[in-house]
């Protein structure tokens, strides 16, 4: 199933052109990330870059800008890449909600629990995303999934009495309602703003995967890790199509390989990482706290349930049209 269709992708994109040549003119592009370049996304948009580079002989060279180090955040980087400003960005969906509801689907707390579930509700929705990035002057490339989300804090957050009244990140709206409605003081932010705001005292505790919060050595704050198994939220890799029509056709088809490439490491690598993570974790002294109570998970997903049905209410006809095809590759 995933595992023949990723060894698929890696195959494909590990193909190399040889001594085939773009006939179009050599170029330089920048490549926008908000997170560390030690992240599963910046990993496989360094993959894409480097396989781009080889395929091209290197005529297409992606000089990649990791850790919003050229200023942008992932809410900024559809309107940069849309407009011409970006390239070519890595951006987390989860803040594009403002733009459209459906860039909400894959961070829906509980709503696929395992990794095969996450590929199918890609899957699913991906004819969706590549729609709506097309109506912005932007070509979909390819997207990888964050390893799971839990909760970082300087206690166990394993209770919905260790939750009450405790400040904690969210990365977009969906979390902001279900941890207010278990009874959290949620703050919406941006990863950039995360470490920031822990060292002043803005925030208790952070809603992130453990992927994420090492790539950032968060226990430098933080003293444990819980695990709920929140969601795992995509991760997609975007480029101006201004700049995707002006390659040639040998181009596209290298550009297409390169994004497979990445493509197949991001969803490899996501079953094997979370346990990765957590011994780089124990290392640096923090608590990693797995198997929590079912009662603590039931009451998380009743509290998620008025986020899930605000998303569905705002989708509409599209949402239950994904959601049916979601099912029906869970079903199948």
């Amino acid at each position: 199933m995933i595992n023949k269709t990723l060894t698929s992708m890696l195959a494909a994109g590990a193909v190399t052109l040889g001594a085939q040549q773009a006939a179009a003119q050599s170029m330089s592009l920048d490549l926008a990330n908000e997170y560390p370049p030690s992240s599963v996304h910046g990993q496989s948009a360094e993959i894409f870059a480097d396989t781009l580079g080889r395929l091209s002989g290197g005529d297409i060279e992606i000089n990649l800008h990791h850790g919003a180090s050229l200023g942008y955040k992932s809410v900024d980087q559809f309107d940069a890449v849309g407009d011409g400003a970006l390239p070519l960005a890595s951006s987390f969906m989860g803040p594009w909600a403002g733009i459209d509801e459906l860039f909400l689907l894959s961070s829906l707390p509980f709503l696929a629990s395992t990794p095969e579930q996450v590929w199918d509700l890609y899957q699913a929705a991906k004819p969706y995303y590549e729609e709506v990035l097309e109506e912005n002057n932007q070509v979909f490339l390819f997207a990888t999934p964050w390893p799971p989300s839990g909760l970082w804090g300087n206690k166990a957050l394993d209770s919905m009495e260790a939750l009450e009244g405790s400040r904690i990140r969210t990365y977009d709206s969906s979390g902001t309602v279900t941890l207010r409605e278990a009874g959290a003081e949620p703050i919406q932010l941006s990863w950039a703003d995360v470490v920031p705001q822990l060292s002043t005292g803005g925030i208790d505790g952070v809603l992130t995967s453990a992927d994420g919060g090492a790539s950032a050595s968060l226990w430098e704050q933080q003293s444990h890790f819980t695990e709920v198994n929140y969601a795992s939220p995509l991760q997609v890799l975007h480029m101006n199509r201004d700049t995707y029509d002006s390659l040639s056709d040998e181009q596209k088809e290298m550009v297409e390989k390169a994004a497979a490439a990445g493509e197949a490491y991001g969803w490899w690598v996501l079953p094997r990482r979370q346990q990765e993570n957590y011994a780089k974790m124990r290392d640096n002294g923090m608590t990693v706290i797995e198997n929590v109570s079912d009662d603590y998970l039931n009451g998380l997903n009743e509290a998620a349930q008025p986020a899930i049905e605000e998303w569905r209410s705002g989708m509409g006809e599209r949402g239950e049209e994904i959601l049916e095809a979601y099912q029906a590759r869970i079903d199948g």
